[in-house]
């Protein structure tokens, strides 16, 4: 079964999620966004989600998590959550 890591920024709004999405492709620091701006528990861990197996998400975290690119964040993705910028660490 395929597992992998990745964090994430989980917010209410697009534009925020835009927003943060723009200052990371400028180089601003993960962790350090998804501490002050996300409203998921995991941002204690700066927006780490730890493993977790294809399936244990959301289809759309999972489809982004499982079939884009590693190490590049995507987003916004819209869940009934909000809008995720979610960054894939590696996958198996």
């Amino acid at each position: 079964m395929a597992i992998a890591s990745a964090c994430h920024i989980l917010v209410k709004e697009r534009k925020l999620a835009e927003e943060l999405k723009a200052r990371l492709d400028k180089g601003e620091d993960f962790a350090k966004l998804a501490k002050k701006y996300s409203t998921c528990p995991s941002k204690k861990k700066g927006g780490d989600l730890g493993e977790f197996h294809r399936g244990d998400m959301v289809k759309a975290f999972d489809d982004v998590v499982f079939k884009r690119p590693i190490r590049k964040i995507h987003g916004p993705i819209k869940t009934q959550f909000g809008f995720h910028l979610i960054k894939t660490l590696y996958r198996s």
